[in-house]
C-alpha cells in the first residue's frame, strides 16, 4: 500500500470511520478536508457505490445516465453525427461539432477526438459502428441506453451541455459517478448527489436477489472517503417523491 502524506493523514482525522454521514455532513466534511489538503486544482467530487450485482450477467448490468441539476462544473464539447435535416437541428441546439460521414472519416484517418460527448441519430449507427475501436475504449461510443443514440437531437445536446453523466458498473460491482467540483456550493453538491442516488436506485435490476446498494461513499479526487447513511438518504428521497 502506498505511503500516505502528512496532509492526507491529517484530513483522514476529520472522518469518523464508525459513522454513517448524511449528504449534508459528508459534503461539509469534504470541504473541511480540502482546507487541510490544500490542493492546487479544483478537485472533482465523486459518488462511489458498491452494488450487490454480478455484472457478468446481462440482466444485472447497471448502466445509464443522469442529468445533474447543477452540472459538472466544466463545459463539455459535444459532437453530433447525423444527416439531412438533423444537421441543422444539432447546430441550432448548440452542438460544438456536427457532421456525417465526413466527420467519421476525420476520426478514423486523423485520430481526431477533441470532444467529450458523441450523439448520433439511429440512421447513422451502421456507419458509426466503424468508430467502435476508437470511441469504445474511451467510453464515447453512442448508446441508446444512455440517450446518445436518439432522434431527439435537440434534447440530447441540451442535456449533455447541462451536465449529463453516463455511468456503467465495473466488473467488481462498483459504480463511480462524478457529481461536481469541490468549489461548488454545498447545496448544489447535495442536490446533484440526491439526483444521482435517485436515478441509480431506479435502475435496480428487477430479478436481483439480496441487497442492491451495499454502501456508498463521497470523496474528492485525492481525499479520504466519507461513508454515507444510504438507508436514511433513500428514505428521505422516497418521502420527497411521495
Amino acid at each position: 500500500m502506498a505511503k500516505r502524506g502528512k496532509k492526507y493523514l491529517n484530513a483522514l482525522k476529520l472522518v469518523d470511520k464508525n459513522k454513517l454521514y448524511s449528504l449534508e455532513e459528508a459534503v461539509e466534511t469534504l470541504k473541511e478536508m480540502e482546507k487541510v489538503l490544500q490542493r492546487k486544482f479544483d478537485e472533482t467530487v465523486e459518488l462511489i457505490f458498491n452494488l450487490g450485482v454480478d455484472p457478468r450477467y446481462p440482466d444485472q448490468m447497471v448502466r445509464g445516465s443522469v442529468v445533474l441539476p447543477h452540472g459538472l462544473g466544466k463545459e463539455l464539447k459535444v459532437l453530433v453525427i447525423t444527416q439531412g435535416e438533423k444537421l441543422k437541428e444539432a447546430e441550432e441546439a448548440g452542438a460544438d461539432y456536427v457532421g456525417g460521414e465526413d466527420i467519421i472519416e476525420k476520426i478514423l484517418k486523423e485520430g481526431w477526438i477533441d470532444f467529450d460527448v458523441v450523439i448520433a441519430s439511429p440512421d447513422m449507427m451502421p456507419k458509426v459502428a466503424k468508430l467502435g475501436r476508437v470511441l469504445g475504449p474511451r467510453g464515447l461510443m453512442p448508446n441508446p441506453k444512455v440517450g446518445t443514440v436518439t432522434q431527439n437531437i435537440k434534447k440530447a445536446v441540451s442535456e449533455a451541455k447541462k451536465g449529463r453523466v453516463e455511468f456503467k458498473v465495473d466488473k467488481t460491482g462498483n459504480l463511480h459517478i462524478p457529481i461536481g467540483k469541490i468549489s461548488f456550493d454545498n447545496q448544489k453538491l447535495v442536490e446533484n448527489a440526491q439526483e444521482v442516488i435517485d436515478v441509480v436506485q431506479k435502475l435496480k435490476p428487477s430479478g436481483l436477489k439480496g441487497q442492491y446498494m451495499k454502501n456508498a461513499v463521497l470523496k474528492t479526487t485525492m481525499s479520504p472517503s466519507v461513508k454515507l447513511d444510504l438507508a436514511s438518504i433513500l428514505r428521505s428521497l422516497e418521502t420527497k417523491a411521495a
